[in-house]
Parts: structure tokens; C-alpha cells; sequence
């Protein structure tokens, strides 16, 4: 990914914000890029104008190797199931889990409503509606590896 990609998707979490003012993306210079990640998908339009808010793919791009994204709901029991499944796998090979309630963005429970749980390692997608324990155990073996 491009050093300038990396640096815009990045400054959501920096500065701690949901949306940040073009000023703060790079200024007019970063104008081409920034249009560029909203085709992608990854920003779009704030409501403040000349603002920008970063997408859930967006912040996917960014997720490491052992980052492990779980899209879930409360009250699911599959989900309950597969964190419940995958927690010793986490511990055992470092990664770090991040829980997403898809009932809190219209994006995203539109995009996974009756899938989930759904499970990204990085940026890539694990497991849907169940985990195979043996199948993502080689998943987080395989990113683990020095030169992944």
C-alpha cells in the first residue's frame, strides 16, 4: 500500500476522530488520493463540508497480519460460539482481537446481517457463520511466519 494511502487511513486513529476535515488529510494536495480511497470504498463524504470519514474497509487496510476483526452482534450464539472457540488460538499465537457490533453502523449490518459472525485476519476474511478450529489455526500459523 502506498506510503500516502497508509498515512490518510491512519490519521483516524492518531487523532482519535470519526471525521477529519481535509486540512488534516493532507490539504489539497492529498485531494486526487482522497478521491481515489473513496472509490475504493475505504472513505466517504462527511457531513461537515470538505470532511472526510474513514470506512470499515478503510480500516481493514490497515489491520496487521494478527489483527483478527470479528463482526458480530449481542445476543448471537454463534458468535458467542467462535469467540469462545478462537480465544486460545488468540492467546497462542499473539493476536489481538477486535469486536464490531454490525448493529451500529448501517453499512456494515447491511453488509453482514446474516452472515455473522464474520472473522478477518488482517485484511483478509477467515470464517464465516462457523470457524473451522484446525483451518484458521494455519491461518494464524501461516501470517505468524517471519517475511509474511
Amino acid at each position: 500500500m502506498d506510503e500516502r494511502i497508509r498515512d490518510i487511513l491512519a490519521a483516524f486513529d492518531r487523532r482519535g476522530a470519526r471525521e477529519l476535515p481535509l486540512s488534516e488529510l493532507g490539504g489539497p494536495s492529498a485531494a486526487e488520493t482522497l478521491e481515489q480511497l473513496v472509490e475504493r470504498g475505504w472513505l466517504r463524504a462527511g457531513k461537515t463540508p470538505g470532511a472526510y470519514v474513514r470506512e470499515e474497509d478503510g480500516r481493514l487496510q490497515l489491520a496487521g497480519p494478527l489483527e483478527v476483526t470479528i463482526y458480530s452482534r449481542p445476543g448471537c450464539h454463534l458468535c458467542e460460539e467462535a469467540k469462545a472457540q478462537i480465544a486460545p488460538l488468540l492467546k497462542e499465537f499473539g493476536a489481538r482481537l477486535t469486536e464490531i457490533n454490525i448493529d451500529e453502523d448501517p453499512a456494515i449490518r447491511a453488509e453482514y446481517d446474516y452472515d455473522i459472525p464474520v472473522i478477518f485476519l488482517g485484511a483478509r476474511k477467515a470464517a464465516k457463520h462457523r470457524v473451522d478450529l484446525a483451518q484458521f489455526r494455519r491461518q494464524l500459523h501461516d501470517v505468524s511466519r517471519p517475511g509474511f
